[in-house]
């Protein structure tokens, strides 16, 4: 049994570890409890933002006195924003522990939120959004979220626009972090050849002085409509059109997720799945299409991506849909259902090999629940799932009135989509 081991001090923070003594590494996390569904939409990517401003100075360390105390050993520093937690994690040799752990709760618990710092990023952020619109394979992911939830903060982009970025100030930072980057909103997950002891011991003295706080709720999905697929469509001068299809699922404590993750890998998750075999192996319309899955606490999508010529588009759809009502009339065979999970209980024990891997998993299972998700145990759960379990979910998540579809590039008339998107 894969030994993790967690503490809770007095004021809320949760330290999570599992020690791995065939490693040289050590990976470290601090994962705050909020991300871009906390938001209102005037304050629109303050989450993203403040990640960037952890990294920009505090009492003891300027942005690249930061940086070179991680870099200078030989580490890398970094972190991420999603919709429900950001996370700023290191990596470095494992006699590097202290260091890990002191410039991260630093960072955490001392950023100065200087006004020429906030300036200078505004346009660092600003420059990102620019970027994202130029990159139309990460672009059309945003117009898929608004596609699947419009009007509400999942449908937003983590890095918000220049209307909102533009109007956050200094304060708007400090009541922010004082708000969600307290002691009951807080995890810190490591990972290499380290005892339980060792980290607490580096970590409570920095980390009990956090204010306790209270943990947040987040306004809730909206139930999902059953009228013509929402489409958001971005016309764009490049060679390929890029699509997205989501379909509206359920959230990540729901019992049939190991069945709907089972779908998605044998839907296109590698090069032996049916979207990969059809439309490209058979038909060569694309280079890559791919499947995977949104998973958040109340409610969550099955997505598929592609990018193809706009000429090829039409057809792409019709052999796409083809194969989901396939999915949902008739349950995969034994064969493929055994791959599936052979596959996915490969690629997770594979992954658990890196502290990373080992660190991501600890805090991605502690932040909407109590426990850490046991490997064995999810093993055991995906290989209890039946063909009969996977058309069932087929049946009910890839149904018409679930779709959304975001296009960018050269696209078609709102009219047209709807007509190639018809059985």
């Amino acid at each position: 049994m894969t030994d993790y081991r967690l503490s809770t001090l007095p004021n809320g923070v949760r330290i999570a570890s599992i020690e791995m003594p065939h490693m040289q590494s050590v990976s470290v996390g601090f994962w705050a409890g909020v991300g871009g569904r906390y938001e209102p939409k005037a304050r629109c990517g303050v989450s993203h933002f403040t990640e960037h401003l952890l990294f920009k100075g505090t009492e003891r360390r300027n942005a690249r006195k930061i940086t070179e105390a991680v870099e200078g050993v030989g580490g890398y520093l970094n972190a991420f924003t999603t919709e429900d937690h950001t996370c700023y994690y290191a990596k470095a040799a494992a006699r590097h522990l202290p260091i890990l752990c002191d410039v991260l709760s630093d960072m955490y618990r001392h950023s100065l939120f200087s006004p020429t710092e906030i300036k200078r990023e505004r346009e660092v952020i600003e420059e990102e959004i620019h970027m994202v619109r130029d990159s139309p394979c990460q672009h059309v992911q945003e117009l898929l979220s608004e596609a699947l939830w419009p009007d509400q903060p999942l449908g937003r982009p983590l890095t918000g626009c220049e209307k909102s970025i533009a109007t956050l100030e200094r304060s708007d930072f400090l009541a922010f972090t004082q708000k969600h980057y307290t002691g009951r909103n807080t995890i810190i997950s490591v990972a290499g050849p380290v005892s339980h002891d060792c980290v607490l011991e580096l970590l409570r003295p920095a980390l009990s002085p956090i204010a306790p706080g209270r943990k947040l709720r987040y306004p809730k999905a909206r139930p999902v409509g059953s009228g013509e697929p929402a489409s958001v469509l971005y016309p764009q001068e490049i060679e390929q059109t890029h699509l997205a299809l989501g379909f509206h699922a359920f959230g990540r404590h729901d019992e049939r997720r190991f069945a709907l993750k089972l779908l998605s890998v044998i839907l296109g998750e590698n090069m032996s799945s049916r979207l990969f075999q059809k439309l490209r192996e058979r038909h060569g319309l694309c280079y890559s299409i791919h499947s995977g899955l949104v998973a958040l606490e109340d409610t969550g999508a099955l997505t598929i991506f592609a990018a193809l010529d706009p000429d090829k588009m039409e057809r792409a759809l019709q052999l796409t849909l083809k194969e989901l009502h396939r999915l949902a009339e008739r349950p995969p065979s034994k064969t493929e259902l055994r791959n599936a999970q052979d596959y996915t209980i490969g690629q997770t024990l594979m992954g658990l090999e890196s502290t990373t891997n080992q660190m991501m998993w600890m805090g991605e299972s502690l932040i909407s629940t109590a426990d850490i998700a046991s490997p064995a145990e999810v093993e055991r759960r995906l290989l209890a799932v039946t063909s009969e379990e996977i058309r069932a979910v087929a049946q009910l998540c890839l149904a018409p009135g679930r779709l959304a579809v975001a296009m960018a590039g050269e696209v078609p008339k709102r009219k047209t989509l709807l007509r190639w998107l018809k059985p």
